[in-house]
């Protein structure tokens, strides 16, 4: 038995091991698949912005360049105010991306960490706007934000925007996953609730809290509806606005578009790449509790 063992088992071994080779490989090979597939409209994107508009409406079409030209990013500056709109939009989703994650934490602090009358009941109106599209509310909106003289200004972007329903659900879960003994040790130190919010809460959901920053930003940076609602001036337009501008009932300056696109889509690469990490955290330490 003992020599037979010596004999076959290192055999076994090496068979389960070839086994997990061939599983992880077959696994990571679908993988890949599965990423192209996803990324495959923004690759087609990418190379179209570098394509003549003939050799994109061509039939059948190429998925490479056989002419490759900048003359789409060319007509992306001059044709809109790209350089202006690009300042609109990095002001707007900035601003609301701060504003929320100031109100969010406040009352997401307030429901998760603080006993008052009517807390159970609040945050059930918030379970409700969360279901509620923003759409909806787009009408009321506009007249108040209209009434104030806000049209065609930031205010009228972003205040409307400062807070989110989202935002303060997303926070909530994770300050609860914060152990309360904090809270008490620092009451028992004499820190007021402002301090404990500020000083032991936020710097504890930094994962959060960017997570829920790129949420906000993206969001708000690929949004076409409420700036387009919103603004009546070119000069006040994001850059999704300005680029639907090259769209219209039928013809669609799809080298434009595409250019357009591939320079709006950068910023948010660069925020994912900086937030990367922080932004699996975030998600994986958030749960419902």
């Amino acid at each position: 038995m003992t020599t037979d063992t010596a004999v076959h088992g290192p055999i076994g071994v090496h068979k389960l091991s070839a086994s997990r080779f061939v599983n992880r490989t077959a696994l990571h090979l679908g993988l890949i698949v599965a990423s192209l597939l996803v990324l495959l409209p923004v690759i087609w994107m990418i190379l179209a912005s570098f394509r003549p508009e003939s050799e994109i409406v061509r039939h059948p079409g190429e998925l490479f360049p056989i002419h490759p030209t900048l003359s789409n990013y060319q007509g992306v500056v001059t044709q809109i105010p790209f350089a202006r709109q690009f300042v609109n939009t990095v002001i707007f989703a900035g601003g609301v991306t701060l504003l929320s994650l100031f109100f969010d934490s406040m009352m997401a602090y307030a429901l998760a960490r603080l006993e008052f009358p009517g807390r159970k009941w609040i945050f059930i109106a918030v379970l409700l706007f969360l279901m509620i599209p923003y759409q909806v509310t787009m009408i009321p909106v506009y007249q108040l934000v209209a009434h104030l003289g806000l049209i065609n200004t930031f205010p009228g972007l972003i205040i409307p925007r400062a807070t989110n329903a989202f935002g303060i659900f997303f926070l909530r879960q994770f300050f609860i996953g914060i152990p309360a003994s904090l809270d008490e040790a620092a009451r028992i130190d004499g820190a007021s609730e402002w301090r404990i919010y500020a000083r032991i809460i936020l710097p504890l959901s930094k994962p959060a809290l960017l997570t829920l920053a790129l949420f906000h930003f993206m969001f708000n940076w690929n949004d076409l509806l409420w700036p387009l609602v919103f603004t009546t001036s070119t000069d006040m337009e994001t850059l999704p606005a300005g680029l639907a501008l090259f769209t219209g009932e039928h013809v669609v300056q799809y080298g434009l578009v595409s250019a357009g696109a591939t320079l709006a889509m950068l910023p948010m690469i660069i925020a994912f790449i900086l937030v990367q990490r922080r932004f699996i955290e975030g998600i994986a330490t958030t749960g419902l509790k």
